[in-house]
């Protein structure tokens, strides 16, 4: 019995070298942008789902596709339009004669890790099916309950300038998304190396798992694991406060999001090799988190990223 805790110790070191190797693994598929990894997989080890508003083209798609592919998921994705029906994404049932029931046609949502792509082009009764699936972990469908995977993980994108046709997510739905991220271009030393590198879709193709989805779990509870100090949680206070009775922003952070904050500290923390969360993971993982969730009045010339920005410098670590 007393060489349980240190080969459990051992295991653990191992899921975490197969951590760094699958988020090696996906930089050198989605170059230049390793801070935005980093924060996917901390979206993805504190349980949450990844939203991602950008441009098309910029590596979205690539993103999702090499997660899955890293953690040995099943992968699905959904392309969202003006026709597409709650149905096409939970499953139907559909009755069979010769059998006198009914028979559960499971949707792509009955996945590890979707990627919802371009979500605000379907309509609130749709994307309502989704989040709603995203908020519960399970759907339920003439009636019965139909559990979905776990892990289970969804990466929605949407668009920033296209506003024909589209129906923007409302502030309740924007809250199921634990972080929000932006890839943005690559930088010109990056740009050169994707005019020249092999095909991505080719490197994905020969790529192999160095996860399984029992691993996820795994490191799902090694994070929450880490320790918390009174110093860091009385950090995470004050941006909260700060937020709440500032009046660049319409409304604060709710103690959900504060929550969600400190998760998403002790999953960034681990990501990097730490067995301990300091503030500065909070720090990093502040902008991702209130992007989202957080707006400035009405008229005021300036970005909520800058005021968050500004936000982050008033309030002194401790």
């Amino acid at each position: 019995m007393s060489g349980t805790p240190a080969k459990e110790r051992a295991t653990e070191t191992n899921r975490r070298e197969r951590l760094h190797l699958a988020m090696g693994v996906v930089n050198r598929i989605l170059l230049g942008k390793s801070e935005q990894v980093e924060l996917a997989f901390s979206c993805l080890l504190a349980r949450g789902h990844l939203l991602i508003e950008d441009l098309p083209g910029v590596g979205k798609t690539t993103l999702a596709h090499a997660l899955a592919t890293v953690l040995g998921a099943k992968y699905q994705r959904i392309q969202f339009t003006s026709d597409l029906l709650p149905a096409d994404i939970l499953g139907v049932s559909i009755y069979r004669r010769d059998q006198e029931k009914f028979e559960f046609h499971p949707g792509p949502i009955f996945s590890e890790l979707i990627l919802a792509d371009e979500v605000n082009r379907a309509t609130p009764k749709t994307q309502s099916a989704l989040l709603e699936a995203m908020a519960e972990g399970q759907v339920t469908i003439e009636g019965e309950t139909h559990v979905l995977h776990d892990p289970f993980f969804v990466i929605a994108t949407q668009n920033p300038l296209d506003l024909v046709g589209t129906y923007p997510l409302p502030d309740s739905q924007l809250d199921r998304f634990l972080l929000s991220i932006r890839l943005g271009f690559p930088d010109p030393e990056v740009e050169r190396e994707l005019l020249t590198a092999e095909n991505r879709a080719k490197v994905l193709q020969s790529t192999q798992p160095e996860l399984s989805p029992g691993d996820v779990l795994a490191l799902q509870q090694d994070c929450q694991r880490l320790h918390a100090s009174d110093a860091l949680l009385d950090y995470i206070q004050a941006l909260l406060s700060e937020t709440r009775n500032s009046r660049w922003f319409e409304t604060g952070l709710s103690p959900r999001a504060g929550i969600a904050l400190l998760h998403c500290g002790k999953a960034l923390a681990y990501v990097v090799g730490r067995d301990f969360v300091t503030p500065e993971d909070i720090k990093r993982v502040f902008p991702a988190l209130a992007r989202h969730r957080m707006t400035v009045p009405h008229g005021m010339e300036v970005s909520v990223e800058q005021q968050i920005a500004n936000l982050l410098d008033q309030v002194a670590i401790p």
